[in-house]
């Protein structure tokens, strides 16, 4: 691997700044099409002589590009990991973060305006892991990046870590996968349908035509909440709220009905993440990467789980978190027997539940210095 060159003071201070590129017209997987694409995307460091030392990071599905802090003020969701001296040290490596096909952080998605200018709602075709992973490729070819050194991501990023190994199969040296298995479960299928059916139902929605009108906000809302209780474990909602009352706020008095009662803390912490992210993502959106995620399965067309995987040349770093009730540790551990030889499945002890693959990533910094990021 060549060394990456020597920074100007220009080049840093575009780390971290959002861009744009097209990346053509796309066929998708579904049977729809979309008639141009573009990416949204980030970057980090510099791309040395030989483009080995690129980095592709993933988000998950509400999650945008912003990693690492950059240049700016604004701090990064994974700065624990990503940054001068850190693991993935951007004094070393080329980072790139892109939004998601059919997201709503600058990428093409049912916001966007179509051919004729306008908003594509309900047009916009049902997209998968595998649609999004093909028009990311096409942003490396793009960048010059012929072959990742690694791509890593959580949970929907861990999906379309894995999607990279098993469809570009020559392109990605290392795959790091943390807090997903191979496919979304039926349990996984019905908590997602539950979300769906939260924004489908709000009389807002307009069968997704609500651009230039009020938004699905209720629905949306309650969308999050169902999510966000599958995102934290059941001891930390307890111990962090338990019975308690919001405030002031009494649950068990209401003497003008049980509709105006007090809130439990609890509610009310749901309340505020739903309020969070109806105030910065888009309701269709959040259904068309919800369905993307519903759709991964590695192995679909493949043979299954270990065909699939027995085509990459990838070397796999695995990580579960212990308290995960989402996607359960299990599944790793279902993954790492799929793959060729023996690949250990690193734990990350996070009494939070699955958001400790954003809050306590950390814990893997050592053993991903030692096995992916070696410069």
């Amino acid at each position: 691997m060549a060394a990456a060159p020597g920074r100007t003071t220009a080049e840093r201070a575009e780390d971290g700044v959002l861009r744009t590129l097209a990346v053509g017209a796309l066929q998708l997987e579904a049977g729809g099409a979309l008639p141009e694409v573009e990416l949204a995307y980030e970057t980090w460091g510099a791309l040395n002589a030989d483009a080995s030392n690129a980095v592709l990071i993933q988000h998950a599905l509400t999650g945008d590009t912003h990693v690492a802090q950059g240049a700016g003020d604004e701090p990064g969701w994974w700065d624990a990991l990503v940054g001068p001296g850190r693991p993935v040290d951007t004094e070393k490596y080329f980072v790139v973060a892109a939004n998601m096909l059919g997201g709503c952080y600058g990428s093409t998605g049912p916001s966007s305006l179509d051919p004729d200018g306008t908003p594509w709602g309900s047009r916009f075709p049902f997209v998968t892991i595998r649609d999004s992973v093909r028009a990311e490729a096409r942003l490396a070819d793009r960048l010059g990046i012929r072959r990742w050194h690694a791509v890593l991501g959580g949970s929907m990023g861990g999906a379309r870590a894995l999607e990279w190994a098993a469809t570009h199969p020559d392109r990605v040296a290392h795959a790091v996968v943390v807090a997903i298995g191979g496919y979304s479960t039926a349990e996984q299928i019905a908590l997602a349908q539950a979300q769906l059916l939260a924004i489908r139902q709000d009389p807002h929605f307009r069968g997704g035509d609500y651009y230039g009108g009020p938004a699905p906000e209720a629905g949306l809302g309650l969308a999050r909440r169902i999510a966000h209780i599958s995102y934290r474990s059941e001891a930390e909602l307890n111990f962090r709220f338990g019975r308690r009352g919001q405030g002031a706020e009494n649950p068990l008095e209401a003497p003008h009905g049980a509709g105006r009662r007090g809130r439990y803390q609890v509610e009310s912490y749901l309340d505020h993440q739903a309020s969070k992210l109806v105030g910065r993502f888009d309701a269709n959106s959040y259904i068309s990467l919800t369905e993307a995620l519903m759709s991964h399965d590695v192995g679909r067309g493949r043979g299954g789980l270990q065909s699939a995987l027995a085509r990459s040349r990838a070397q796999f770093f695995l990580a579960s978190v212990n308290s995960d009730r989402l996607y359960f540790p299990e599944q790793s551990d279902e993954l790492a027997r799929a793959l060729p030889g023996e690949v250990p499945v690193h734990s990350i002890d996070a009494k939070i539940g699955h958001d400790g693959f954003l809050t306590e990533i950390g814990q893997l910094g050592a053993e991903l210095r030692r096995r992916v990021f070696t410069l």
